[in-house]
């Protein structure tokens, strides 16, 4: 059997398995949801908790729930691509690609982060996640240095008050732990 030529003795595109896994690529985003979905399940269904000792509303229900929910979304979209749907192509409407990209924003961010993950143990949560939050707020813009250090403060102490003391993960309290 000869291959179908084009009129420059090229050889034609042959519509087969090719053409057809380049048209179905968000396939392989389906492949990726259901693996990460298959390990969120089985990492959350293989710890060890007692169930007793922490109700029925354990550490085990939100990665089970979004175990399945990836699982779900997986099925969904693979039944979407393979009825003919299509992702839009990303426009970029806010993206000038001929712009160089802002290193000063991203280094002084990653300071902050690394500044934060340094200081949370001698500081503690509280006082480390406002210098965070004031921090990044600066690397992003804001220079509102009456109202900035106030809101990360503020967001910081809500934080730590809402997981160390409603949801029971303890955050370390630094020199503020009596306080608190």
């Amino acid at each position: 059997m000869t291959t179908p030529t084009t009129d420059d003795n090229t050889p034609a595109p042959t519509g087969g398995r090719r053409t057809w896994l380049r048209d179905h690529s968000e396939l392989g985003v389906c492949v990726l949801l259901s693996a990460l979905g298959v390990l969120v399940l089985t990492d959350a269904l293989t710890m060890d908790v007692d169930l007793t000792q922490r109700g029925p509303v354990g550490p085990r229900t939100v990665p089970v729930v979004v175990g399945a929910g990836l699982l779900v979304i997986a099925a969904l979209l693979a039944v979407d691509v393979l009825r003919g749907g299509r992702g839009q192509a990303e426009t970029g409407e806010d993206v000038d690609l001929s712009e160089p990209a802002d290193w000063r924003t991203v280094s002084l961010l990653a300071g902050v982060f690394l500044g934060f993950a340094v200081l949370i143990e001698p500081l503690g949560f509280p006082v480390a996640g406002a210098l965070l939050f004031w921090g990044a707020a600066f690397a992003l813009g804001s220079r509102r240095t009456d109202r900035d250090p106030l809101i990360a403060a503020v967001v910081s102490f809500v934080t730590y008050a809402v997981f160390d003391h409603l949801l029971g993960v303890p955050l370390p309290g630094g020199p503020l732990m009596g306080v608190l």
